[in-house]
């Protein structure tokens, strides 16, 4: 009772000391009443609280934000975001959010594709949940273990593994500004999945808070959930607060090196040699393809480059006795390689300037911000090389056009499609993701490079996985479909067989047991199928 009247009288204060705060009550007021009566701790509402008339709105909504697209003038804007500081303040925004009828969106990280977590042309009014403030990451090297919150960022726990064990690491994502929460309900790939699998395929445990606003981990939740929130997309079945994720050996000492190579220095017969061997390399060995325009060597013109960018879990004289053995067309040499620790790899994978401390990787901070439209597609057989003289001219039409190419193989083709909602897994060569990056918020300028992808995307139709075509849940694209009121299941699905192939079905069961009144939805969430609602 004591504590319920300290809440009152600490609410009571902060509005009338507040001259924001109009007579009648604003959505923001309502919601910022109602989370402090649901909290175990009284929140001050700068502290925790902000709105568009706040000076650090804008700041805090672009923080993470990757795409400047979905940030735009004429997207529409939260009425309020709200940064949680215990868990037990996520609780009240599931409570809150239902009482007060206010759409919810979370984010952790905030890279995905389409701004899903922190923008809604949907839904209104709505309120940004962000998860930044949640980021202890606690790792345990003798149970070969490490929890970390959901606000974290891949790269903290890489960090994090590293100050405790130079000979232990964590197989998810390239880019170390990640939010983990979002990143592993996807699926998480990386430079060791070929040797350990996906992120998701090392998460042990989880903590999350379901639609009912309880707090649940994997025994409490069962068995169906956790394996829905394990690559079934973020945002279709809960609030992820923390992942318990399985550490992983790596070597004291890995290798690295880019070699890039340009269509006249033999880049398409390399490329065609790659695809042939991408996905059956040593199993330590992951090569990617960066794929760009650059100037040709006579003025004025342009031609294509492949960066191929590698990790090699071992020293260079065994690396260069893989490459002999399995890709001599690359044509490596003991001087393109630069043999570091795994913590020193994350940083150059991710592109960081030589020596950079890995300290750099608990600032969080994305280097890549633009304004930008991504595709993603999954090759089962090599592209021929006339498709890639097709490709490559679709290429050098574009301004600032960007493909990297994955290899799969390994790991991955050993783990069931069905063993967690990721399904691309054996028979897959390597991924395709495609980018298209312009630098103005200019509406022509959208249409002329979306338009692009699009033509590009179509023409890439001939050549990559059919039956579904298939693609990346955690490169969301809403060309592939949205849901919109009144949208069917079987409309959802011509998208969720895509991401999903034939697990959608099972996502679909799992979602409509766990949160019927499908409070956590945004335009690709898990649908509910009617028919199972009512039994």
């Amino acid at each position: 009772m004591g504590s319920s009247i300290l809440k009152i009288v600490i609410l009571a204060i902060v509005l009338s000391s507040s001259s924001s705060y109009a007579t009648s009550q604003t959505i923001q007021e309502k919601f910022y009443q109602c989370i402090i009566v649901n909290s175990e701790l009284a929140i001050p509402f700068s502290t925790a609280f902000s709105t568009p008339e706040n000076a650090s709105f804008t700041t805090i909504l672009q923080s993470t934000a990757q795409n400047l697209r979905c940030l735009t003038p004429s997207i529409p804007k939260p009425q309020l975001i709200f940064t949680p500081l215990i868990e037990n303040h996520v609780q009240a925004a599931v409570t809150c959010s239902k009482e007060l009828d206010i759409h919810l969106r979370i984010r952790s990280g905030g890279h995905d594709y389409e701004g899903l977590s922190y923008m809604s042309e949907d839904e209104q009014p709505f309120v940004v949940l962000d998860l930044s403030k949640l980021r202890q990451v606690s790792v345990d090297i003798p149970d070969n273990t490490a929890w970390a919150q959901a606000g974290a960022s891949v790269g903290e726990l890489y960090y994090r593994i590293a100050q405790k064990s130079k000979t232990h690491g964590f197989p998810a994502g390239l880019c170390p500004s990640l939010g983990i929460g979002g990143h592993l309900t996807g699926g998480a790939y990386g430079p060791m999945m070929r040797k350990y699998g996906l992120g998701a395929d090392n998460v042990i445990d989880a903590r999350i808070v379901d639609s009912s606003g309880r707090i649940l981990d994997r025994e409490s939740m069962g068995e169906d959930l956790f394996w829905a929130i394990r690559g079934g997309g973020g945002g279709s079945f809960g609030i992820i607060l923390a992942w318990k994720v399985r550490l992983v050996p790596v070597p004291t000492i890995v290798t690295v090196f880019t070699v890039s190579k340009t269509l006249e220095e033999n880049g398409t017969e390399i490329i065609k040699k790659w695809q042939e061997v991408a996905d059956k390399l040593d199993e330590d060995l992951f090569i990617r393809v960066i794929m760009q325009v650059v100037e040709g060597s006579e003025k004025g013109s342009k031609t294509v480059q492949t960066s191929y960018n590698a990790l090699f879990l071992g020293g260079t004289d065994r690396l260069l006795g893989v490459m002999e053995t399995g890709f001599p067309e690359l044509g490596l040499t003991k001087k393109d390689c630069v043999e570091m620790s795994w913590i020193e790899s994350v940083l150059y994978i991710a592109g960081f300037p030589s020596k950079t401390p890995p300290e750099v990787l608990l600032q969080g901070k994305s280097l890549f911000k633009n304004y930008f439209k991504a595709k993603s597609d999954f090759v089962r057989k090599p592209v021929p090389e006339e498709g890639l003289n097709g490709l490559f001219e679709r290429l050098m039409e574009e301004d600032s056009p960007l493909m990297i190419w994955n290899p799969y193989g390994g790991m991955m083709s050993n783990i069931s499609e069905s063993e967690t909602p990721f399904p691309h897994r054996k028979g897959v060569i390597y991924k395709i993701q495609y980018l298209t990056l312009w630098n103005d918020d200019k509406q022509e300028s959208e249409a002329k490079h979306v338009d692009w992808i699009r033509r590009l995307y179509s023409y890439m139709r001939a050549y990559v996985s059919k039956f579904p075509r298939e693609a990346y849940v955690n490169y969301r694209d809403l060309d592939l479909g949205m849901n919109r009121n009144g949208s069917t299941f079987i409309e959802a699905s011509l998208w969720g067989s895509k991401y999903f192939k034939d697990n959608f079905s099972r996502l679909v069961r799992v979602k409509t047991k766990v949160d019927p009144d499908n409070f956590f939805r945004h335009e690709q969430s898990i649908p509910i199928l009617p028919l199972m609602s009512e039994k």
